[in-house]
């Protein structure tokens, strides 16, 4: 990842461990406003369905963040999806960096 910004590449690192550990589909990481980082995992229980992305979402919302500067994606997904795009609009606005990557950590884009 040598173009990466160390404080990107540390979302990539977040989001491969994350997504090791607990098995998930996806893994993803984003840092917000204030530079701290949030890392989750895909839920998939037959009774809730939050992707990584919504998960991180949600964990900067409920702790009391007001935006995130950037995200990390990994997983076979090669865009993001329709519902993680709306959930990172509705929270941080338009301006926020996405990578997207494979699930062992290399960048697509």
């Amino acid at each position: 990842m040598p173009d990466l910004a160390p404080e990107d590449a540390k979302l990539v690192t977040l989001a491969r461990a994350t997504r090791a550990r607990t098995r998930a589909a996806e893994g993803a990481a984003v840092r917000d406003t204030d530079g701290r980082t949030y890392a989750a995992g895909t839920v998939d229980l037959p009774s809730l369905k939050v992707s990584a992305v919504q998960v991180c979402v949600a964990m900067a919302f409920a702790s009391g963040s007001t935006g995130l500067e950037a995200v990390v994606l990994l997983g076979d997904a090669t865009e993001l999806a329709q519902a993680d795009r709306a959930a990172l609009d509705d929270f941080a606005g338009a301006g926020v960096v996405v990578h997207l990557g494979d699930p062992k950590g290399t960048l697509r884009s």
